[in-house]
């Protein structure tokens, strides 16, 4: 009962938020995106396999204000060394995520903060808190902080870097970099099945390059290629990363968004 009683606070202020900000259309933005990806990868954690995931996203802003959802629909759901199928061998809609925030701009730098609700079926729904800070500059440095608050108490921390080089008419070569640091809180995080310390590693890296290139009035496409590594030891052995050890993993996809 509160795993929908707290979906259902979440829907009612994105409808909320989405109906005040129509209210303002010319002072909306906002965009939605279709993604097509070989890979669901969180975190470092491989979360589908040999199949493909669909990954529908909308994000709506005003005055500062952002709500978002993003979702995820398997095709073939298989079980990975951190993914536990809720339908095997079957199709599934697997993941809803709304996202509530509020950015602060102070010259180049950006402070954000929000909430995430993570409506998951292949484990427990969990929440999280989040602070970005961000600078415009080269490489554009973004640090973020997310504390989950709900299922599973720990802290996790991103640090990427990101450049686009034009290479034509309205075309951008979109380069990017993260590194990753996990520290679990609780029990469910001990290590080495269970007797060991609680797991804090560096945890996931992945390094990105991909186009921009628009096709219409608004809409971008953006084929995708990812690799994603284990950080340290600790994140590369089993026993020592409770959820599942990180191993190499390429992603390539393909991403078509309209803004507006």
């Amino acid at each position: 009962m509160k795993r929908f009683l707290r979906f259902d606070f979440a829907v009612t202020i994105l409808i909320a938020f989405a109906t005040m900000a129509f209210a303002e259309e010319a002072k909306v933005t906002g965009s939605a995106s279709m993604g097509v990806f070989n890979r669901y990868i969180f975190r470092g954690y491989e979360l589908n396999t040999n199949s493909v995931a669909i990954q529908p996203a909308l994000s709506v802003s005003y005055s500062g204000f952002s709500v978002g959802f993003w979702g995820n629909i398997d095709s073939n759901e298989t079980s990975t060394q951190s993914f536990v199928p809720d339908r095997p061998d079957k199709k599934s809609f697997n993941e809803t995520d709304i996202t509530l925030s509020y950015t602060y701009p102070i010259g180049k730098l950006s402070l954000t903060g929000g909430y995430i609700y993570y409506g998951t079926k292949y484990a427990a729904e969990t929440e999280e808190l989040f602070a970005i800070l961000a600078y415009d500059m080269l490489l554009k440095p973004t640090l973020s902080v997310y504390r989950d608050i709900t299922s599973f108490p720990g802290t996790y921390v991103n640090l990427a870097i990101a450049h686009s080089i034009g290479v034509g008419k309205d075309m951008t070569l979109d380069l990017g970099a993260s590194a990753g640091y996990f520290a679990g809180d609780d029990d469910a995080f001990k290590t080495e099945t269970g007797t060991g310390k609680k797991y804090r590693a560096f945890h996931d890296g992945m390094v990105k390059a991909g186009l921009s290139i628009p096709v219409l009035k608004n809409v971008t496409l953006q084929p995708i290629v990812q690799y994603w590594f284990p950080l340290s030891d600790k994140a590369e052995r089993h026993g020592y990363n409770p959820n599942g050890h990180l191993d190499d993993t390429f992603v390539t996809g393909l991403n078509m968004t309209y803004n507006f």
